[in-house]
């Protein structure tokens, strides 16, 4: 543990300058403090990359709740089917990397339709237990089905992903092309998400049913066909997600979306559930601490620190960053 500090590599590179390099004390310190500048950008850098795909994961999470107040512990499993769909349309059918992300989208939203259709519309009236026992089957028949039609064995996925690395500062910093995109699609898909329901009337009748279900359907709203758009748009961006978690850690297999699904939930939890921009925060928050964790502490306990950080906050701040308090009708 001692060994990633930053406090001990400044002091290694110090004693290395120092005796090899013949320098003095301060040139050799000051040279190893900027090394260890470059290491810790280099990991937030990171950080950011890995939190902007939590946060497209933890918009689909925040969208089913602030409308269907509906936990889909599914959602995880959809970026393994987005996953497994853009993998054999590149090897199989040898079709262009953007085609297939395309072809997840539209597999996986309707993927989404149907599992809200046949396992969660029965239960509108049902309490949350009910509905959350329902959310891991879903999860486990995913994975198992997953299991016995690709087998278990780890797939290499190749990278949608063709824009060149970037190299700062003589190669110190690297960004890569697949963290260039996770960011800037995450900015596009929360910009035009949060235009989408305040200014689209789809959008509206979106806001009014997580204000009220009775009062939207007697303004003439469709409640079931709003749920199942929220949840087509949840499972097109966890498509979307997929694409980029594959391409940044390129290995692919049925449990591929589990723990990302869970620490994406967390960081929409962390930046308030139900709320879009708080849904990007806290993805990029729950990325950073765990890369920085991961470098800086122990990478055992990178996980277990993500959510120490998270019960922190829900003591301090119990509704997340963003969160509103809701009172309950009775």
């Amino acid at each position: 543990m001692l060994q990633n500090s930053p406090c001990c590599d400044i002091i290694i590179r110090t004693i290395k300058v120092y005796l090899f390099e013949g320098r003095s004390t301060a040139t050799a310190f000051i040279q190893g403090r900027n090394v260890c500048k470059m290491g810790f950008l280099n990991n937030l850098i990171n950080g950011i990359s890995l939190g902007s795909i939590y946060a497209v994961i933890a918009l689909g999470y925040t969208l089913v709740y602030g409308i269907a107040k509906m936990l889909n512990f599914a959602h995880g499993d959809i970026i393994m089917v987005g996953g497994y769909v853009i993998f054999y349309s590149m090897t199989s059918f040898q079709i262009n990397p953007y085609i297939s992300v395309l072809i997840a989208v539209i597999a996986c939203t309707v993927l989404g339709i149907v599992i809200e259709k046949i396992a969660y519309k029965p239960l509108r009236q049902a309490t949350s237990l009910s509905v959350l026992i329902t959310a891991i089957g879903v999860s486990y028949f995913l994975q198992n089905s997953a299991l016995l039609l690709f087998g278990e064995k780890p797939v290499n996925f190749t990278s949608v992903v063709n824009i060149p690395s970037i190299s700062l500062f003589d190669g110190q910093i690297v960004i890569t092309g697949e963290t260039i995109v996770a960011i800037i699609i995450s900015i596009l898909i929360v910009v035009g998400l949060s235009l989408f329901i305040k200014k689209t009337k789809s959008g509206r009748a979106m806001l009014a049913v997580s204000e009220d279900k009775d009062a939207a359907q007697l303004m003439g709203i469709n409640i079931n066909r709003t749920i199942s758009l929220t949840f087509a748009i949840g499972a097109g961006l966890a498509a979307i997600a997929g694409a980029l978690l594959c391409s940044a850690y390129p290995t692919l297999q049925n449990t591929t979306g589990a723990m990302p699904g869970i620490k994406a939930f967390v960081a929409a939890v962390f930046g308030g559930i139900g709320s879009v921009p708080g849904a990007m925060i806290g993805g990029i928050l729950i990325g950073v601490i765990e890369i920085l964790g991961r470098a800086y502490i122990s990478p055992q306990l990178s996980d277990a620190i993500v959510f120490a950080v998270l019960i922190l906050v829900l003591i301090v701040k119990p509704t997340g960053i963003l969160g509103k308090k809701v009172r309950e009708k009775v």
